[in-house]
């Protein structure tokens, strides 16, 4: 008797062990997923969609979208605020309206009131590398002040004990948190550098002729300049003609900032225009894009709930550090994604 109950618990067992490989393939997950996701429209509204950073968003995000089965576009305000106010306004009084906006904000407030409206009409909001005083479902980009700080220990390093000491800040404007957040980041470290001495601080306006002439002037009036920190690799070109111009390439250390593209940051790294950039990581900044909208799609929860930060890793990347993979391709990634 009990010998025909071990046989008969045995081939219980046997039996369970063969039959949980299909209670186990009922997975809830894909289902659940493809409900939350399928159909739902995602909208990019950069500062214009003509630079390295949005056309490689753009790349990776319709690849990623259109993949769970939604819809992506972009709007190109094309460095217009009232453009960009304007399209976002059109997409919130849409029907459908976009389920998520993905905004790059020209300054701290402009887009504040039109995204909170995007918020009461149930769209969540990602703002992406441009703070602004506005609490979005989430924040995807870089610690402004935290690159500050690496662009200025980037300058006083490729400066030097024996040089001048003197160094320019080509700034943005006045109103964008990148440049006023990168500027305190500045600030911060040149405190604990009192030797080193910022000799000229203007504006640019985030336009390369603008920047070349300020370099211009600096140059002109500091000729022993040392190093030059530009805001956007996109000011910088001008600022390296202004110091190639002024027969001076080589002798004043220039360091950006950029989104790391293949021709804009590492052949000018090699090539010597750039002494270093703090670049961003364009592939880990977009797969945290695309993991915020697929959370906020499923989470449930009401737009604006929540207003996480998702800092990007950051690095001041000079010639001795470039690796085969340190850029990405432009180019490569659009024929990768079918643009």
């Amino acid at each position: 008797m009990k010998f025909a109950k071990l046989i008969l618990g045995a081939v219980a067992i046997a039996a369970s062990l063969l039959t949980a490989p299909a209670a186990m393939a009922d997975d809830p997950g894909p289902a659940a997923y493809s409900a939350a996701l399928s159909g739902k429209r995602v909208l990019l509204v950069p500062l214009a969609m003509g630079f390295d950073l949005a056309q490689g968003w753009s790349a990776i995000l319709k690849r990623e979208v259109e993949a769970f089965g939604g819809t992506f576009e972009t709007r190109d305000p094309n460095w217009s605020t009232e453009a960009g106010a304007q399209a976002l306004t059109e997409a919130i009084s849409s029907d459908p309206h976009p389920d998520v906006l993905v905004v790059m904000s020209p300054d701290l407030n402009s887009y504040a009131k039109i995204l909170k409206k995007a918020q009461d009409s149930g769209i969540y909001v990602i703002l992406i590398d441009n703070p602004a005083n506005f609490p979005a479902d989430a924040y995807v980009g870089s610690d402004w002040n935290k690159l500050g700080q690496l662009e200025a220990e980037a300058v006083i390093k490729g400066c030097g004990d024996g040089s001048s000491k003197k160094i320019a800040l080509i700034q943005g404007d006045e109103v964008n948190a990148t440049s006023l957040y990168q500027y305190a980041g500045i600030a911060k470290i040149l405190e604990s550098h009192p030797d080193f001495t910022v000799v000229a601080k203007p504006d640019s306006n985030w336009d390369a002729t603008n920047a070349r002439n300020a370099a211009t002037t600096v140059l002109q009036q500091n000729p022993d300049i040392c190093g030059i920190i530009d805001f956007w690799d996109g000011d910088a070109t001008g600022t390296s003609a202004a110091i190639r111009d002024a027969g001076l390439a080589g002798k004043v250390f220039l360091v950006t900032t950029g989104g790391g593209e293949k021709t804009a940051d590492c052949a000018t790294l090699e090539d010597g225009t750039y002494g270093a950039v703090v670049m961003t990581d364009l592939a880990r900044e977009s797969g945290d894009m695309v993991a915020m909208i697929k959370y906020l799609l499923q989470s449930g929860q009401k737009p604006g709930t929540a207003s996480p930060y998702i800092y990007t890793l950051l690095k001041a990347t000079t010639k001795a550090d470039l690796k085969p993979d340190t850029c990405w391709d432009l180019k490569a990634l659009q024929a990768a994604a079918g643009n």
